[in-house]
């Protein structure tokens, strides 16, 4: 049965461990970025999982997998650190823009906000900034009401569970070994032709043709496909 759920994982580091360790492949950690300071304090919740307070204001769960629709979660490739990561910061930021949902533009910004992977850099190198998607996805989308408050955890619109789908589907159909990357969420978007988070990306100056760039980068067996 397919899992909508996320799992989690104990930390035994220190505070001080964390506060001064930068970002690494195998951390499971989040946020760790400079859009969040690095002060993080962990306490215990009563449900008896870590949380990550940052920067005075931030929560986040650390997390050892996506939520998945299609794929039982023990079924499928391991989500590479800077993936849960960027999934929580672009949670985070639907939160703040007081978004009822993760929808697909949400998952983009989490991406830049994290920004130490390739994909991020990909995308910054080409001119496609945390700053610019967050006006687009503004002009697009528009403001919450002022006095909506956003759930804890944004459900997942359609299109956003379809991109994550569509992220682990492309690394089966890989058959090699390795990690779920943020590379294959960013395509994942990509692929998700009426989503905000494509258009957005389009806007910005994405295309196919950076897709496939991208997607050499990442693995050559790739075939994009668009919904």
């Amino acid at each position: 049965m397919a899992s909508h759920t996320f799992s989690f994982l104990p930390i035994s580091l220190s505070t001080s461990q964390i506060c001064n360790e930068k970002p690494q492949h195998s951390s499971l950690l989040l946020p760790l970025s400079s859009f969040y300071g690095n002060k993080i304090v962990i306490r215990k919740s009563n449900l008896s999982n870590f949380v990550l307070k940052c920067h005075g204001s931030t929560l986040a769960t650390v997390l050892s997998s996506l939520p998945t629709k299609k794929h039982p979660s023990e079924k499928i490739p391991k989500w590479s650190a800077r993936a849960i990561r960027s999934f929580g910061m672009g949670e985070l930021e639907a939160r703040k823009l007081k978004y009822p949902n993760t929808g697909t533009e949400a998952l983009l910004m989490g991406i830049l906000i994290e920004g130490t992977s390739p994909a991020a850099k990909f995308l910054r190198a080409n001119g496609i900034t945390f700053f610019k998607a967050r006006e687009e996805t503004v002009n697009l989308l528009g403001k919450s009401d002022l006095y909506f408050f956003s759930p804890e955890h944004p459900p997942l619109t359609e299109q956003a569970q379809r991109a994550l789908d569509w992220a682990v589907d492309e690394k089966l159909k890989s058959g090699d070994g390795g990690e779920i990357t943020t590379t294959h969420i960013l395509l994942g978007i990509w692929s998700e032709t009426e989503s905000a988070g494509h258009k957005i990306l389009a806007t910005l100056g994405f295309n196919d043709e950076k897709a496939k760039e991208l997607a050499k980068s990442m693995n050559g067996d790739v075939v994009l496909s668009s919904k």
